[in-house]
């Protein structure tokens, strides 16, 4: 009687959990939703005001031209002859891209320059030349496919201000800013549906092989982890993006958005969802992820993706026990699955360690951001599935650590399962033993 007196109430407190849980994410949910139509509307503003500010500047370039016109009008007519003409580009030194082009430049020069070899390199020309090749003017000649790539790749690998990229290629500062997002846009149109996109019914089976070789885990289609990415103190909403994770490594003021990522077994991405700000915690970016949404709409029916403690156990998410006390049974299971885990971990330092913008803030807009972050995801596919090896020196230590969430159960038979897996871990011999 007693035993089920106390399974009430803990049934009545897990039910008042997820009440309370459900009402603060619809909560949060809405106020996101007010904060993207509010960017909206700045957007237009600024679309508005920067279509005004060229059409003054067409004027005032128009009767600059003809006072210049009837100036020189005169001063054939007195003999003397007209002003100089004026230069329609400012002449810059692209020497060291000139060099670069060169069939001869070394090979580990260009790889650390651009974080690839310069067959991998064509090969992302080649497959964005129609998308972003331009046609020459009778003012000045179009700049080539190669080097817009380049000043892109280049940016995103070194994360220098626009005035260090224009200095390297011998363009302008606003050149070089609408060239990034134009091939970063055009990354995402033409290569992120090759590049990066969920496992068909064969590459799916070859990933749960995979995984339960490493981890001896069934049915283990994708590592899951969420990063942050520093950003500009935004001037509205500031505190949406200010990251909570503050720690012994990371006690300053920071601002950030999130970047979710699940990968296979050789680290390459297959889904991401970017964008939300740094204040959600691990939980509540998942459930505003397209991959919930498919998940719930039943893509991931008895199997599993593996994450941190930073998320819910599921009924597809598979995470540590994070309680205290923990049994030799339950120790042997967060040991195996820390495998799985680490694998995601590992990919995410590579990805922001090819590409150094990820750990500096931004000159982006916030809008763009998630065009030049999904960008960085794909030509991280592409380096890791060309076998592109990255310099041991690039390396960097992830500092984002876990918000444990509110409601650590959603499913009750996600426990159960749980409990088995590590029980058969145990018993099969396949549990590790470093925690003894």
């Amino acid at each position: 009687m007693e035993q089920q007196h106390n399974n009430k109430v803990s049934e009545e407190e897990k039910f008042s959990l997820e009440t309370n849980h459900r009402k603060k994410t619809k909560a949060m949910l809405q106020y996101y939703e007010n904060l993207d139509e509010y960017y909206s509307h700045v957007e237009e503003s600024e679309r508005v005001k920067r279509k005004k500010s060229r059409g003054m500047a067409r004027a005032v370039a128009v009767a600059a031209c003809e006072r210049e016109g009837e100036g020189a009008v005169e001063g054939v007519k007195s003999g003397v002859g007209g002003s100089q003409r004026r230069l329609w580009v400012k002449d810059r030194s692209g020497a060291w891209w000139d060099e670069c082009n060169k069939e001869g430049f070394p090979e580990e020069e260009f790889r650390k320059a651009f974080r690839m070899g310069r067959e991998t390199f064509d090969m992302i020309c080649e497959e964005l030349n129609s998308a972003i090749v331009k046609e020459d003017t009778t003012l000045r000649n179009a700049i080539p496919v190669r080097q817009r790539v380049a000043v892109c790749l280049w940016r995103l690998a070194t994360g220098d201000p626009l005035r260090i990229v224009s200095k390297r290629f011998g363009l302008g500062i606003s050149t070089c800013h609408k060239l990034v997002l134009e091939v970063c846009t055009a990354i995402k149109t033409v290569l992120m549906p090759k590049y990066l996109q969920w496992p068909d019914e064969g590459a799916l089976r070859r990933v749960k092989s995979e995984f339960e070789g490493v981890s001896g885990i069934p049915n283990v289609v994708g590592s899951m982890y969420t990063s942050h990415v520093p950003i500009i103190a935004p001037k509205i909403s500031v505190a949406a993006y200010f990251n909570k994770r503050h720690t012994e490594r990371n006690q300053k003021t920071s601002y950030s958005i999130t970047v979710q990522g699940v990968v296979d077994h050789r680290g390459v991405f297959t889904d991401v969802c970017i964008g939300w700000p740094g204040s959600m915690p691990d939980d509540q970016v998942l459930e505003k992820s397209a991959l919930f949404q498919r998940a719930n709409g039943g893509l991931l029916k008895g199997l599993w993706i593996v994450g941190s403690s930073g998320y819910p156990l599921m009924d597809w998410v598979l995470v540590p026990y994070s309680q205290q006390n923990l049994t030799w049974t339950q120790h042997a299971f967060n040991e195996k699955i820390g495998e799985v885990q680490r694998v995601a971990r590992e990919a995410f330092a590579r990805l922001k360690g090819r590409w150094c913008c990820l750990q500096k803030r931004t000159e982006v807009k916030l809008q763009d951001l998630p065009v030049v972050l999904g960008a960085c995801c794909v030509l991280h596919n592409i380096c890791e599935l060309k076998g592109e090896k990255m310099d041991p020196e690039l390396k960097v230590d992830l500092v984002d650590d876990e918000m444990v969430p509110e409601v650590v159960l959603r499913s009750m038979s996600s426990m159960k399962a749980r409990d088995a897996i590590a029980h058969n871990l145990l018993h099969h011999g396949l549990a590790g033993t470093s925690f003894v």
